[in-house]
């Protein structure tokens, strides 16, 4: 046996501590280049589950820790793996359909696959036009129908053919395949913010389509500069009070191709929330005004294309608001989701009596925050039940009785049950973790855990988890909730600054956010304390509250984040000379506002995409600041009005081929700056839409620019 000298076991000491200062030193070097590197940090998001029509089998599309490309995962309804994968050298799984309870069909760039999990293989079985999406299986699971170009098509497995449908689809003015607005002139598919696609009919004969139709909305230029030659670009976008879509539900007849509309009430102000079809072929329509003021129910009867109003919501007060409907399995009842009462619910009615008033079917003392899945014997949902931050599945029996909590693990779940009810694949994350699947018994007990998706180095990392506080409002007798995030070693004494963002409503929750919660724990490691502040709007809290950001925006929630200001200054360890604000589109609206209406109440603000004009604001946006026609006063609320207010540091970021907020508009806001002589700064993206922060490269430059812009001015204490 070889003998290890005292010398030699102190140079391994030595050694040790050296290493174990050098991981220490690893653990706390978080930068911004570790969160947008490739592959990313957090991995690959498992798309949502697809149940076999028997229950035994879900599947879904996602990619292992460091690999490429999304391939087709199986599983059996007890958690276990089958030993069967796509052809690694085929494209990624994009739609995921059953053909039968052995069968999965799959679109992988212009070709459907075939995997049996009978015979273990997986086989190319056709292709497909260029651009299919949206895969939908007939009722025999003998033909599958997709969207290309705006049109319907159909794929038929024995002939192997394709076949059009329709002829619907327009193409779009813009020049640029980018941003939100760059959309067909016409075509069937959602509206620019919500809406369904198609769905068939349970016999297989019909397909119900939402068309929509743009041809009548204003041109708007959002010019690209990154052309040979800059251009202007147009797209279709209108603002408030403009003409929007023409949203309309069509009938196609597979035999014949000839196609019905419905004649559904003033399309250019109703929106189609979803349809959906009973068991016996009658045809549910859920549609409201774009105000939200209005919704109503229709139902068409088997073979027939005459409406029938069922029932019929109205109030002035409502906001942004939650919908959904479907058919209970009787056929003879439909359960939607509405806040009639306090609180959202889960409501049913009887469809053949216009006179029968919607019965409440859960739990009045807190919201439901989804459409009902009928599964077996059951209704799923998901709600806040536990606390305003969580969300978690909820299972109701049809016949009746109380609403049961599924899920158990704190944090965001969203449910997929299997087809007879019995298990439930769920989608979780919390402050800490990213989005995985999970699987239990729908009769509740422990989940199991079916993905894994982040990579070593975020796994091998210590992530901080949120505090969740409540404090009183300073301006009336709301109680107020803040999610709060703080360094990991804090010292006695010192005093630290504050972040309060991304701001926005409904974001004192228990999940994850994406680049969001990236960037936030990165400035936690930085030595910032980030604070979330649910303000005026948010869900969670009764309706009084969520409502009163009608015709309010920039007003009375701000005055929510003046008490979070003082909340958090009352604190010992709280540097009040040291607080910032930013947040990305109405968030950036927020820290606008703030700074202009405000002053001296954030030292700094980073503001992303702000909203800073309603005048330019979208036609959804009628439903929180209604028209210029019938509140103008409301459109007279500009930032530049409050230029002159400004006298703390202040940094807008933009993209330039942002559609949802025109670019525009803040160089509007820039200008009447620099004539008052206000010292600000400007970071802007050539090519960045809305979604700059999802947006490779984008997301980097631009959290980038808002970092170094709070270590600057924030990260030391001032002299």
């Amino acid at each position: 046996m070889k003998h290890i000298s005292f010398c030699q076991t102190w140079v391994i000491i030595v050694l040790y501590m050296a290493m174990t200062v050098t991981i220490k030193a690893q653990e706390n070097d978080l930068t911004l280049d570790d969160l947008f590197s490739t592959p990313k940090l957090t991995g690959t998001t498992p798309s949502r589950p697809a149940w076999a029509p028997n229950s035994e089998h879900f599947a879904f599309s996602w990619s292992e820790p460091g690999s490429s490309g999304r391939r087709l995962w199986v599983f059996t309804s007890d958690g276990k793996k089958v030993a069967l994968s796509s052809d690694a050298e085929s494209a990624s799984v994009r739609d995921i359909v059953w053909t039968d309870a052995n069968t999965i069909v799959s679109l992988r760039g212009n070709d459907l696959w075939q995997t049996s999990l009978s015979q273990g293989n997986d086989l190319q079985l056709m292709p497909v036009e260029t651009g299919a999406h949206n895969l939908s299986i007939s009722p025999s699971g003998k033909q599958v129908a997709y969207i290309r170009n705006g049109d319907l098509w159909l794929a038929d497995f024995s002939s192997k053919q394709n076949r059009q449908l329709t002829e619907i689809g327009i193409a779009s003015l813009s020049k640029l395949p980018k941003g939100l607005y760059s959309r067909p002139e016409r075509e069937i598919g959602p509206g620019i913010w919500s809406g369904p696609t198609y769905k068939w009919s349970p016999d297989g004969k019909t397909i119900a389509f939402h068309s929509v139709d743009r041809r009548e909305m204003r041109k708007v230029p959002f010019p690209d500069y990154l052309a040979e030659e800059s251009n202007s670009n147009e797209v279709r976008r209108g603002y408030p009070g403009d003409p929007n879509e023409i949203r309309r539900v069509g009938l196609l007849d597979l035999a014949s191709g000839n196609i019905v509309y419905l004649d559904l009430p003033d399309p250019q102000v109703n929106q189609v929330i979803d349809f959906n079809w009973s068991s016996d072929g009658a045809l549910l329509i859920d549609t409201a005004s774009d105000t939200a003021v209005e919704r109503k129910l229709f139902v068409v009867a088997p073979g027939e294309s005459q409406l029938r109003e069922i029932w019929r919501g109205v109030r002035e007060s409502r906001m942004y608001t939650s919908f959904g409907s479907t058919w209970h399995p009787d056929g003879k009842k439909v359960i939607f989701l509405s806040d009639m009462g306090d609180r959202y619910g889960l409501y049913s009615i009887d469809v053949s009596s216009s006179k029968d008033r919607p019965q409440l079917l859960t739990d009045p003392a807190y919201d439901v925050l989804s459409a009902p899945s009928i599964a077996g014997k059951a209704l799923f949902y998901t709600g806040n039940g536990v606390n305003p931050y969580e969300q978690h599945v909820y299972s109701l029996k049809k016949s009746g009785g109380n609403p049961e909590q599924v899920t158990n693990l704190a944090g965001r779940n969203v449910g997929y049950p299997s087809p007879d009810g019995r298990n439930l694949v769920f989608m979780h994350s919390n402050d800490t973790s990213p989005s995985e699947l999970y699987l239990m018994s729908a009769n509740g007990g422990g989940a199991k855990r079916i993905t894994n998706s982040p990579l070593p180095a975020f796994t091998e990392r210590t992530w901080v988890g949120a505090e969740y506080v409540s404090f009183p409002s300073l301006a009336d007798d709301c109680l107020l909730h803040a999610r709060i995030l703080k360094p990991t070693n804090m010292q006695l004494g010192k005093k630290y600054p504050v972040l309060f963002g991304p701001v926005y409503s409904n974001t004192a929750r228990n999940r994850w956010a994406g680049n969001y919660s990236l960037v936030q724990q990165l400035l936690v490691k930085k030595g910032y304390i980030v604070v979330q502040v649910d303000s005026r709007g948010s869900n969670g809290y009764g309706r009084a509250f969520r409502e009163e950001f009608l015709l309010g925006f920039a007003a009375q929630d701000i005055e929510d984040y003046a008490s979070a200001v003082a909340y958090m200054e009352s604190l010992d360890y709280v540097d009040p000379d040291r607080i910032g604000i930013w947040g990305s589109s109405y968030g950036g609206t927020l820290s606008v506002y703030s700074l202009l209406k405000k002053p001296g109440l954030f030292q700094v603000g980073v503001a992303a995409a702000a909203a800073v004009d309603p005048v330019f604001f979208g036609t959804d946006d009628v439903a929180i600041v209604r028209t210029p026609q019938t509140h103008p006063e409301i459109f007279e609320r500009k930032a530049l009005k409050y230029a002159a207010n400004l006298q703390d540091k202040l940094l807008l970021i933009h993209g330039m081929q942002d559609h949802v907020v025109p670019f525009k508009t803040t160089a509007m806001l820039a200008e009447e700056l620099i004539k008052q002589g206000k010292n600000f700064d400007f970071a802007f993206a050539p090519g960045a839409t809305h979604g700059w922060s999802r947006e490779r490269n984008y997301d980097r430059y631009l959290f980038g620019k808002l970092i170094e812009y709070f270590d600057r001015y924030l990260a030391k204490p001032s002299e």
